[in-house]
């Protein structure tokens, strides 16, 4: 099966070999090497770090290898039992903890898990950071703490609550009108933490959930990515409930699509899109996303008088261009919602309240709401070349034959044409380009993927 280890943390699928696969040695060791990166951050008497997990089904298993690796390194740890990886992220600095980490794999399917690992302002690590851990995980020169100063467990099932009242707090969330709204909505919870957590924000804000598949069992029920091929349950059921919308998160709660009241989907780039909307007409200021993003953010922000930027594909590198250009709300177009007036981090929950917020208020409905923004369509492909082939050099004769056009490297090779762009990333573990374009129909942006693809095995040879 699979192993994954990059600086953003350790992915893969569960049995198998040590080194292959995540196995509870793989699972321990990794976790001895972010303590031992936690103990080199300061020197203290005490360290806390605080774990979480979505429901997947060996989520209880590495959860406890980790908290008990952290116990036998000195280190106290706060247990949120299942939780979310945006609660987690609430969670640290609420702590005050030097770190946190996340048990959940995201959008992979039920046999992957992963630790997804934290600092103490419960941000994502830098490539700098990650590579320490890589680092001290193959050094293998990890020291344990003595019989008498070994770390304590303690449990906090609380902050699903605390978040949600972090969120119903936040100024533009207008909770008077959501619930004056009296919408009805069905969320797909994949049976995984979300399940938990969108319903109770939801009654909190006076919406009646109707729940399709919210039990946090971890067997998820369709391929848990939220993309409209996979959605066909959630679709079904809003027409047949009558609903204003659905809902669908990812299992770790960090991603979030909408369907339409007549089951069509509101577009997972449009998230983003509509809650930016919301944001920039109270508050103006400026927006980023990452590159492989609509560019009907951009002309969200420049309605409002915004400015817009693009950083490279990736939430840390979203979040460091955030932080450099002050921006009152940014993202990812795969449904990542980061409102820096809660923290720096993908938020379902601060996308539910957002959007809800900014429905309620204009008294459209969600078809109707999506009519008023620039309609754009995206197209994402991939071309797979001989590992012989020089990638790098591919995507420097691409630049060089669109040097006319307005040109982004700072991840790949993006071409703004006027009407339309395309964006070619190399992939970092086989040899293949990805291919993402956007147009104003999604003919014309299938096209534009297949003309590059084209160009792309011309030079190249193939």
């Amino acid at each position: 099966m699979t192993l994954i280890k990059s600086i953003s943390g350790i992915r893969g699928t569960i049995g198998g070999a040590v080194g292959d696969n995540l196995t509870p040695i793989d699972a321990v060791k990794f976790a001895a090497a972010y303590g031992t990166w936690i103990k080199k951050q300061r020197n203290k008497d005490e360290y806390r770090v605080v774990v979480g997990r979505d429901a997947r089904i060996s989520g209880e298993m590495i959860q406890s290898l980790v908290m008990n690796t952290l116990v036998g390194m000195g280190i106290h740890v706060i247990d949120l039992g299942l939780s979310t990886t945006p609660t987690v992220e609430v969670a640290v600095p609420l702590e005050h903890a030097d770190g946190g980490i996340i048990l959940t794999a995201s959008h992979n399917p039920k046999q992957w898990n992963a630790l997804k690992l934290l600092d103490a302002k419960g941000e994502f690590l830098n490539a700098e950071e990650g590579a320490k851990i890589l680092e001290y995980a193959e050094a293998d020169t990890v020291q344990f703490a003595d019989v008498d100063n070994l770390g304590e467990i303690s449990i906090n099932d609380a902050y699903i609550d605390i978040h949600i009242d972090e969120v119903l707090d936040l100024p533009l969330v207008n909770v008077e009108a959501i619930k004056k709204a009296k919408f009805k909505v069905v969320v797909d919870g994949v049976n995984s933490t979300g399940g938990l957590a969108i319903p109770l924000l939801l009654e909190r804000l006076g919406v009646e959930p109707v729940k399709l598949f919210c039990e946090p069992n971890g067997h998820f029920p369709h391929n848990p990515e939220p993309l409209k091929e996979h959605l066909t349950d959630l679709s079904e059921a809003v027409v047949k409930e009558r609903a204003d919308f659905g809902i669908v998160v990812d299992p770790d709660v960090d991603r979030l699509a909408f369907m339409d009241e007549n089951g069509e989907m509101f577009g997972e780039e449009y998230t983003l899109v509509a809650c930016a909307d919301y944001v920039l007409s109270k508050t103006p200021g400026n927006t980023v996303s990452n590159m492989s993003s609509t560019r009907a953010l951009r002309d969200v922000t420049e309605k409002h008088g915004g400015t817009y930027e693009a950083s490279a594909v990736g939430e840390v590198n979203v979040v460091t261009l955030m932080k450099k250009n002050n921006v009152v709300i940014g993202g990812e177009g795969n449904g990542g919602i980061i409102y820096p007036a809660l923290h720096y981090g993908r938020d379902a929950f601060v996308g539910v309240a957002l959007f809800l917020s900014l429905l309620a208020e204009k008294e459209l409905s969600v078809s109707a709401l999506k009519a008023t923004y620039p309609q754009y369509y995206m197209s994402k492909k991939k071309i797979a070349l001989t590992p012989e082939l020089d990638v790098d050099g591919i995507l420097k004769a691409m630049e060089k034959k669109y040097a006319s056009e307005n040109i982004t490297t700072i991840d790949g090779v993006k071409i703004d044409f006027p009407t339309n762009w395309v964006h070619l990333r190399k992939s970092n573990t086989e040899p293949i380009i990805r291919i993402y374009t956007e147009a104003g129909s999604q003919t014309e942006a299938d096209a534009l993927a297949d003309r590059f693809i084209a160009e792309i095995s011309e030079i190249a040879g193939l």
